[in-house]
């Protein structure tokens, strides 16, 4: 999951990949009043000019995955003030939000802006010299890029910005920390020339605490560089001041080390951050998988061979059991080796039944499995002379990674059946009224059989990534088949849809999520609740002490306007909803009208990602999970089990072998009932 952290919009992947997430507020150590004392004498400061009047500067950026889901850019002068208070629930006002252009060019990894300062502007006044007497004080300002989702330009109701901009912003974070400020440049202003602002961070290394040295401002706009020491006091008309790319979501590029090197780093590196470390199952053995894989990746730098790298940090990929962790590599890599291993088909699939069997879903026409006389509806009773379950759970998935035991068992049964061509396999198989059988297959060049049991299999051609109807029954029907697809089309289409259900009076809306892959969860269950929806408590290692700590407060679901009732809603799930899909999920879930329907519950797949988070030689790519989320027992949310559904489909001999959407038609009929 992409997870959505900063005001205004602002997106970072901390988080599968959601509304606005502030962090909880930090407070501030007190300090001995001698030091606050000593600290507070004005440092001799010169200030010069008569102060900007416009702000440019540039973005450089990794995370170009951000704009295939926002497509209205602009930079935002947001005020500061919850940063001062430390609270990153306080709703930054709409009236002090200033717009300028931003231009996104992603091939050069490049963003520029351009923002002319209002004379006045509308910010919240903040008394920060620590003299203990009351004063006007100063507006405090970052620049930050603001991506529009819904409404109005400003980041405003629906799409509101709480606590302080931290993602793609003119300040720099310590990671360590729930945003406390480490570097970068403040606009500041100031209504007359009494006002004292910090010059530095003082002994704590916090920027406004008591501890602060202060000196004078003077009335209106000063750029503040707290890379200087003593920050320096920047007055000239036309102030260059860059956007910084967070630490945590900037790509680590090894492309250009050795393999063995890349591989050394990479593990070093992720065995520090991986989101669920110290997690049993979850962990791998990082000195055992480094014994194993160095030597492997070195004489893969030796031969010069890019595709056994590629099996190197496969491998190092299928040592996790999380779905988010991930490879990627150009097409001529990946085709050919997935290719190598599962070309070959025996011309049938099966589907595990709820009772244990495993039923013949798919016989291809003259297939091996058909010469052989399998037929649709056969139970194979077992494989290579293992009973299926065993022949099943042997299986060592390569090509895909599960968090999920119910994951995890249904790709093992479609991966029992791949095989390089030519190999051969013998099958025992009853076929309906018939007597058992056994046959010898050999593999064939065939993907029809592989595609019958994809999770994806029934998913609608959808030209939207939201879409709707009302179907025969009179229910509202709406499929969502993407997060990650231009959020701000999604969230207005979705409104479109219950704005036309509400007009024809629908007795209930089916949300289908059985496809959607994740991305930016967008909270959507707020347009049915006019209370908060709690949801997990993020935590990322902090690499001072060693800890996962918290991320901020609980992540959670805000009301929307306008406000929909419907006599019920129901959810649908399945195995390819994954990552921001099943908080989405979940969020509906929660609704006191909600049932959750489907064969299988969602993948399990739940932490904060980074794509493409490291770069490696031969144009591979490395997705690694960095923030996982909890409960408030401290059991992963979501993580491993998924969204259960309430109404369970059975997965039996008439349901998986019927031509008709069973779990659609479940949902229609939960819909006629109390």
């Amino acid at each position: 999951m992409i997870r959505r952290l900063a005001p205004l919009g602002l997106v970072c992947v901390l988080l599968v990949a959601c509304a606005p997430q502030p962090p909880v507020a930090t407070p501030t150590s007190p300090l001995a009043t001698a030091e606050a004392t000593v600290a507070a004498q004005p440092p001799d400061v010169t200030l010069v000019g008569d102060g900007p009047t416009v702000i440019t500067g540039e973005l450089k950026f990794t995370a170009d995955y951000i704009l295939n889901a926002f497509t209205d850019h602009a930079v935002a002068l947001t005020d500061l003030h919850g940063f001062v208070i430390r609270d990153q629930l306080w709703e930054i006002p709409v009236e002090g939000q200033v717009l300028g252009p931003m231009r996104f060019d992603r091939e050069a990894g490049k963003a520029t802006y351009e923002l002319r300062l209002p004379a006045h502007p509308a910010g919240t006044l903040s008394d920060v010299d620590n003299n203990g007497a009351k004063d006007a004080g100063v507006q405090i300002f970052n620049l930050a890029w603001s991506p529009n989702l819904i409404g109005g330009v400003f980041s405003e109701g629906n799409d509101r910005s709480f606590g302080w901009a931290q993602t793609d912003t003119s300040t720099s974070y310590d990671p360590n920390t729930e945003g406390e400020v480490s570097g970068g440049k403040l606009v500041v202003w100031a209504p007359d020339g009494q006002q004292q602002f910090p010059t530095g961070f003082g002994p704590d290394g916090l920027l406004f605490t008591k501890d602060d040295p202060v000196g004078p401002v003077v009335a209106g706009y000063t750029v503040v560089d707290l890379d200087q020491q003593p920050f320096a006091r920047l007055r000239q008309d036309k102030q260059d001041v860059s956007l910084y790319e967070p630490n945590d979501i900037t790509a680590k590029d090894y492309t250009k080390l050795p393999y063995a090197e890349a591989l050394r780093n990479t593990i070093t590196e992720v065995r520090k951050t991986y989101a669920f470390n110290g997690i049993s199952g979850k962990e791998p053995n990082w000195d055992a998988l480094l014994r194993e894989l160095e030597p492997l990746a070195a004489k893969a730098q030796a031969d010069k061979d890019p595709e056994a790298f590629f099996r190197v940090m496969q491998a190092f990929t299928n040592a996790f059991h999380d779905g988010h962790v991930g490879l990627g590599a150009p097409p001529e890599l990946t085709d050919a080796a997935f290719a190598k291993d599962s070309d070959g088909g025996y011309g049938f699939a099966v589907r595990k039944l709820d009772d244990g069997r495993f039923v013949v879903v798919f016989v291809l026409a003259d297939g091996p499995a058909a010469q052989a006389g399998m037929q649709v509806g056969a139970e194979l009773t077992a494989f290579n002379g293992l009973p299926t379950a065993e022949a099943v759970a042997a299986v060592k998935l390569v090509w895909v990674t599960s968090s999920s035991a119910a994951g995890e068992q249904y790709q093992q049964a479609r991966y029992l059946l791949r095989a390089p061509l030519d190999t051969k396999a013998t099958v025992s198989f009853v076929n309906p009224d018939g007597q058992p059988q056994t046959a010898e297959l050999t593999t064939v060049a065939e993907r029809a059989s592989f595609s019958a049991t994809s999770v994806r299999r029934g998913a609608p051609q959808a030209l939207l990534p939201v879409e709707f109807k009302i179907l025969d029954s009179g229910v509202g029907y709406i499929n969502i088949s993407s997060y990650a697809d231009d959020l701000s089309l999604s969230w207005r289409l979705f409104e479109r849809a219950l704005t036309t259900f509400k007009a024809a009076k629908v007795p209930g809306v089916i949300i289908d999520l059985r496809w959607n892959g994740g991305g930016f969860p967008l909270g959507l269950a707020g347009y049915f609740t006019d209370k908060e929806i709690l949801l997990a408590q993020g935590e990322k290692l902090d690499t001072k002490t060693g800890k996962f700590e918290p991320t901020g407060p609980v992540t959670r679901v805000r009301p929307f306007t306008p406000q929909f009732a419907f006599g019920k809603v129901a959810v649908l799930v399945g195995l390819a909803c994954a990552s921001a899909c099943e908080e989405e999920a979940y969020s509906f879930s929660k609704l006191p009208n909600a049932v959750v329907v489907g064969q299988y519950p969602s993948a399990g797949i739940f932490a904060g990602v980074v794509p493409e988070a490291y770069r490696l030689p031969e144009g591979l790519t490395l997705q690694i999970s960095i923030e996982r989320f909890t409960n408030p027992d401290g059991s992963l949310f979501l993580e491993g089990t998924g969204v259960v559904p309430t109404v369970h489909v059975p997965v039996d001999a008439q349901t998986v072998l019927s031509e008709s959407d069973v779990v659609l038609q479940a949902a229609e009929e939960a819909m006629k009932q109390p």
